[in-house]
Parts: C-alpha cells; structure tokens; sequence
C-alpha cells in the first residue's frame, strides 16, 4: 500500500476558522494513525479576498493547537510549490490538456448576458446554471473571438446524460445526474484556477491519497471525479465531514458562534481543551470517556467510526471542558500562560499607551483597565440607545458597522477610526450619538482612552464579538 497522503487547503480570506481546525485535527489523527504524512496547501487563487495576514494567522493557529503538518508553504516539500497562487502555470497547462482532447472549452459569454440568464432560470422556476451556448462553437466562429482577444473562461464539459458516482468511505455510494451538474468554470479569465480544477490538480500532483474535506463539497466531488477521468488520473478516496452546527442546527457561523480560533485563544480556551472538543465532534472515544488527548485520538482514530448527525458546537461544554484542563495545572504552567497569553509584555506595553495619564497609582489599572481581559458587564438598551433614537436603529447600527469590520484585516488605530469616521457619516449619525454606544458596549463604561484606539488594543476578535454578544 502507498503512504498516507492527506491534505488541509484552507483560504487566507478571514479569521482562522474552528472548522479548519476540526478538518485538520481529523486529517492529522488519520495520517498519524497509518504512519503517513499530512499537507499544508493554502488555497489563495481569490486574488481580492486572500490576505497574507490571514494566511499568517491560519498556520499560527493551527500550531498553537498542536497540529503540525509534514509539508507545507513554511517548511517546503517534495511537491512544492504549496501556494496555489505560484502553482497557476501549472494550472493553466492542465486547462489546457483539457482544451485539447475535447474536455473543456473555451467559454466567450459577457458577465451581463450570465446574470440575465440567471434571473431568467429563477423566473421561470429552473436550477439556475450555463446554458452552454459556447459548448459546441464552430472552428471559424472560435478562431475569430481568439483573433479578437476577447476575453474568455474555460469550461468543463460535463456529459449530458448518465450518472456521476463516487464512494465516500462515510457515506457509502454517492452518484448525481449528470444533467444536474453544470459546465463548470476551470480557468478564469485573468488566468487563475477555480477551486475545482486547482483542487483536482494539485491533489494529483501532491500523491494525496485520502481527501478529508467537509460534507459542503458532497455535491462538488462528482465534478472533480468527472475531472480524474478526463485526465485518466486514478481517484483518491473521498470522505466528507459532518458540517459543525449551531444549537438549532444551523450551519455555525459568526452571527450564531464566534468562530474566530484567535478568540477562543484571546478568551483563554487552552489548545489541548479545544483539541479535545473537536475530537468530539463527529467521533467519540467511547461512550464512557469524553476527556482524551490527541494520542489517545490517534490510537483509536477510525474513519468509519464518524457519525454522520451534524455535531453541536456547544460552547457551554467547551467551557466545561476547558475547565477541567484548567484544573490540571500546575503552579508553573498557570503562571507561564497566563503571563504570556494574557499578560504579555507587549500587550501591556499597547494598554500603558492609553492608559498611563489616568493612573494616579498602579493599582487603578485594573478597575480602569479591566475590559482589556474580560468582557465588560453588559449594558441595557435603554443605558445605550440615544434619546434621538430608537433601539431598532441603534441595532441596525451595529449591524451594518460589523460588515465593515468584518473586512478589516489591518487591525491599527488609523483604519479603525477611518471606518468609524466613514460609517458614521454614511448613515448620518452624530458622533455623540454614535461613539457612546460603540464605547459602553465595548468597555461597559462611559470614559475610556480614544476609542479607536482602545478598539486596536482590545483586538480584532474580541471588539467583534462584544458587539455580536450585545446585539444577540
């Protein structure tokens, strides 16, 4: 048998997600279970929304809960490069191949012409997909839009009838009409890979031999099988995840569950707790024990022992659970992480910024700086809403500032107050009005230093999910 190969590719489009962390630590106890090797790929062909920053915060999280992988963009490999951004002339060979023996074809179809063939599916009730007008071009009618240079995407050419099938180790046989499935986009036209063919490709190209990924991709995987075949290439074996879930079932999301991992690292959840409650989720160790370390997952790790109902991301267990770990220890490793994490120099450094000129002796730095460690205590609508108006709008405030912060990945004083300042003024609010509802919901009171500037040091997760807690 050929050694283990699996993989995690996130995208560098935001927070480092606990859904990467709970797709990594399953990758990571099959392939130490079976003495193989587990890859890091960083998916970053979204050109606008990738962030190095991000990309930076992903392998710092995933570190920090202990899940190391063997190859990758920080430590190289025999299969580099593990960007996918610096693998796209590999990418653009294979849409090639495709091209040429009669897979894919060029597609030639303005953004305008899609869209109105989207809205017209949707009046008419129809699965909205393309329509392959540009399927069967004539030789002469394709050599003038190339001569043209216009621009164009390449498509997959997905067979019109009979089935695409798969087996999914978990699932068991999976198979989709073929006139389900639409002529997928490949290559887009700047040149960049969708994920479909990069992910087909480059999994290839890495010998992965066991694609782990969540049950999301269940309905794309006939796609890529369709591609493995196109190219003559033999298949991995496939095993989707249960998607983690909200308390009403829901798929979990920020508006329900922070899913920051950086703030369950800020909120001190210990990594071996966190790494103990995914283990969870979807698998047991037994029915007798809840509390295992990540060995004693691998010594026991099963794929064909993951259950199938949507596991529960309960946030009041993950606190008990951390609990119980915070208990375990000892005199030295409280201190040591609580002073490095919590207390570190450099945070304190941020907070004696603001709050130095306030202090007329030490010990008011924790009365006047608690909120930079805990949550404030929470605030009424009726302490916070403006008597010019109305709590509705003082939701709908907090609401719309959210997306702008949501896409804030410079976290610094500056941008912070350019958003605030923007914000404001696009809905027409008075900064006495405005500020002193960001400011008690923040910090539970109603001073406090420059509030850009306390928002910058009390960080990107934690500001965020104060003002989702107030909302909710």
């Amino acid at each position: 048998m050929s050694e283990i190969r699996v993989r995690i590719a996130p995208s560098p489009t935001g927070d480092p997600h606990v859904g990467t962390a709970y797709i990594t630590l399953f990758n990571y106890a099959f392939a130490k279970k079976n003495g193989g090797k587990l890859i890091l790929r960083i998916e970053d062909t979204d050109e606008v929304r990738s962030k190095e920053s991000s990309e930076e915060q992903i392998m710092t999280s995933l570190k920090w809960l202990g899940l190391q992988w063997d190859e990758g963009p920080d430590c190289g490999g025999e299969y580099g490069p593990y960007k996918q951004s610096e693998r796209k002339h590999i990418h653009r060979q294979h849409a090639d191949k495709l091209l040429d023996i009669g897979a894919a074809y060029r597609c030639f179809c303005s953004s305008k012409r899609l869209a109105e063939l989207r809205a017209k599916q949707k009046e008419q009730g129809l699965k909205t997909k393309y329509d392959g007008k540009c399927r069967s071009l004539g030789d002469a009618e394709l050599e003038k839009l190339l001569s043209s240079r216009k621009s164009y995407v390449v498509r997959m050419k997905v067979p019109k009838e009979g089935v695409s099938k798969f087996h999914d180790v978990i699932r068991g046989d999976i198979e989709i009409e073929n006139d389900l499935l639409d002529d997928q986009i490949l290559l887009k036209s700047d040149g960049f890979p969708t994920y479909h063919l990069a992910n087909v490709v480059d999994d290839h190209l890495m010998k992965i031999t066991h694609v782990i990924r969540a049950e999301e991709w269940v309905n794309s995987t006939p796609k890529h099988v369709i591609l493995y075949d196109a190219f003559g290439w033999e298949k991995p074996q496939f095993v989707h995840l249960p998607l983690l879930r909200n308390a009403d079932r829901s798929k979990i999301s920020k508006r329900k569950n922070p899913i920051s991992l950086n703030y369950y690292r800020k909120r001190g959840i210990l990594p071996k707790a966190l790494v103990n409650f995914l283990g969870l989720m979807g698998w047991s160790y037994s029915a007798e024990k809840e509390i295992f370390s990540v060995e004693e997952m691998i010594e026991k790790f099963d794929l064909r022992q993951i259950h199938l109902g949507g596991p529960i991301f309960d946030l009041k267990k993950l606190t008990w659970m951390n609990h119980h770990y915070v208990q375990k220890m000892d005199e030295d490793e409280f201190a040591d992480y609580v002073r490095e994490e919590m207390f570190s120099r450099e945070h304190l450094k941020h907070i004696h910024q603001v709050l130095f000129e306030r202090l007329e002796t030490l010990d008011q730095f924790v009365e006047k700086g608690f909120y930079f460690f805990s949550p404030p205590p929470i605030v009424s609508m009726e302490e916070v809403c403006p008597p010019t108006r109305q709590p509705e709008e003082v939701k709908a405030m907090l609401n719309s500032l959210l997306e702008h912060l949501d896409v804030l990945y410079v976290w610094e004083m500056v941008h912070i107050q350019e958003i605030i300042d923007k914000h404001r003024t696009q809905i027409d609010w008075k900064p006495k009005e405005y500020l002193p509802v960001l400011r008690l919901i923040l910090t539970g009171r109603k001073d406090s230093p420059p509030l850009s500037k306390t928002i910058e040091i009390m960080g990107r997760e934690i500001s965020r999910q104060r003002i989702r807690d107030w909302i909710t």
